[in-house]
């Protein structure tokens, strides 16, 4: 991808505008990424499943997970979640969401017409253990 896809340009409207303000798609996933894990009950990011273990084990780069399309005057973004065990799913895509194109938007100017939630596993609390009685039902207790 070449340098002129890679950023958007915005200018301003004013007479004395002394030059143009260049944003990278890195700086956009950065920014939806902070939003993402701003939301209770995502677990973390998740660009592959080793990206998504590496981030909920701590090792944390902001842009992963997240897919940044630019057209003209607008931007598609496309997030990669883990979200914690019990949450509702559609209410966390929902909030996240809301916070990205808030945050993209404000911070950027940019004008968000997509943002895609692909949720890409569930994250068990440590303490939390999984026992299958002999019906094969599942019962979560807690250690």
């Amino acid at each position: 991808m070449s340098e002129e896809q890679n950023v958007i340009t915005t200018s301003t409207e004013s007479e004395d505008k002394i030059g143009n303000v260049k944003i990278s798609v890195e700086v956009i996933a950065t920014v939806a990424g902070i939003a993402t894990t701003e939301i209770n009950g995502v677990a973390g990011m998740s660009g592959s499943v080793v990206g998504g273990i590496a981030e909920i084990l701590g090792k944390k780069n902001k842009g992963k997970g997240v897919k940044v399309e630019l057209g003209e005057d607008f931007c598609n973004i496309d997030v990669y979640i883990i979200v914690d065990y019990g949450v509702s799913i559609p209410d966390i895509a929902w909030e996240v969401q809301e916070n990205v194109k808030n945050s993209v938007e404000s911070m950027t100017g940019m004008n968000v017409s997509k943002i895609n939630i692909h949720v890409e596993g569930v994250n068990f609390d440590k303490e939390q253990v999984t026992e299958v009685d002999f019906n094969g039902e599942e019962e979560i207790t807690e250690e």
